[in-house]
Formats: C-alpha cells, structure tokens, sequence
C-alpha cells in the first residue's frame, strides 16, 4: 500500500491546480475589465448628470438610476452604440466627409496631430498586406536564444550600406496596446505566417493560444 503523500505536499498539489484553473480566468476579467472600464468611461461625462437629473425627479422610484453600477453600465452601452454608429456612418459618403473634417481639424492642433496621425498610419498598417516582408515576426529579444513577436510597420535602408531595417512595433502582454519599437536587420528577423488576428490573440493570451509548430531561427541568408 503507498504511503500517503504528507499534507503540505498534497497542498501544495491542490494550490498550483487552483492557480492554474483560475489563471486564464483572470487574465480575461483583467483584460475584459480594462476594455469596459476605459469604454464606460467614454460615455460617463455625458450620461451621469442625464441620469442623476432624472433619478432626482422621482428618487423613490427612479433613484437606481444614480447607482453607481447602473450608471458604468448605461454608459457602457451608449459608448458601444456610439462606435457601431461611428462604424455605420464610415461606411457611407457623409460619413467619410465627416471623418475627413474631424482629421482636418485635428491636423491644426500640433500634439494633437502628431498623436493621431500615428496611431491611425499604425492601425492603417495593420490592415493591410505588406509589400516585400511578413507583417507578423520574431526577433531576438532579450538574446538570440529568445524571440519576441513584433509587427513590421516600414522597412528602410541603412544610411551608406544600403543594407534593409524594418521598424518592428512590439506589444506588451496582454494589453497590446502599449509596447515599444526596435530597428531590426531584415536578416536577423524570423519570417511567420501568422495573421494580424492569430499574433493578437497569441500575445492576449500569454502564449496560450499559439499553433503547435513556429518557426524560431531566421531563413539562411541567399
């Protein structure tokens, strides 16, 4: 008959399980939180003193309104209704009118412009098919024995040598809205065939979600 394993052992087994198990959970309400938290927060402004307003009209009945989770809530919704409009009207004539004032006046605040033209020219890139190199790879970070995923969003030459950099965008794990931008050697980068959609959901997930087979080292050099 074994001997039974000694209770810190055991608890030991059933902590690291818990951890586990309540991991990926986590990770989803951080993330899943961050993204409703920053979009309620759009909309809130503009719906607390409307709903304060009428919840003062009647707080018997209608004093709920002014709870603190109906009010996240409401302007959760008005925020996504807001951007389901605003993917609507892009699709159409004024719409795009529309957008090309707003971006006109944009353009005449200097900090402003910058900020934006950016992060639209970024988020433009992504969307579309690179010319001449994978969008999606794997450089060296923080050694050759190490790879980080990055995107690439231009490819330049060296100054003299003429030799091929691509400005690689790197995003943290898992809000990949923040990272940082490395200069890489086209040679030095690993080629994948991932899509934009398949590289988010690899670093949100924290690796989780990852196909079976990635490439690690570079293509020999012709």
């Amino acid at each position: 008959m074994p001997t039974p394993a000694p209770l810190t052992a055991r608890l030991q087994r059933l902590f690291i399980t818990g951890l586990l198990t309540l991991l990926p959970l986590w990770l989803t309400w951080v993330v899943v939180k961050f993204l409703f938290l920053m979009l309620g927060d759009l909309s809130r402004p503009l719906i607390e003193p409307v709903l304060q307003g009428v919840a003062a009209l009647n707080p018997a009945t209608l004093g709920w309104l002014a709870d603190s989770w109906v009010l996240g809530a409401i302007a959760l919704f008005a925020t996504l209704i807001a951007i389901l409009l605003v993917g609507w009207l892009t699709r159409r004539v004024v719409g795009q009118r529309l957008l090309r004032w707003f971006e006109a006046l944009i353009s005449r605040i200097p900090l402003a412009s910058t900020i934006y033209g950016s992060a639209r020219k970024l988020l433009d890139i992504l969307q579309t098919k690179p010319d001449g190199t994978q969008r999606v790879v794997l450089i060296d970070f923080p050694h050759p024995e190490m790879k980080t995923l990055g995107f690439v969003t231009r490819v330049m030459r060296e100054v003299g040598t003429g030799r091929e950099l691509a400005a690689v965008y790197v995003p943290t794990t898992p809000n990949p809205t923040s990272g940082y931008l490395e200069i890489v050697p086209v040679e030095k980068m690993t080629p994948t065939d991932w899509t934009v959609d398949q590289a988010m959901s690899f670093i949100i997930s924290g690796g989780a979600v990852a196909p079976d087979f990635i490439p690690f080292s570079p293509p020999p050099v012709k």
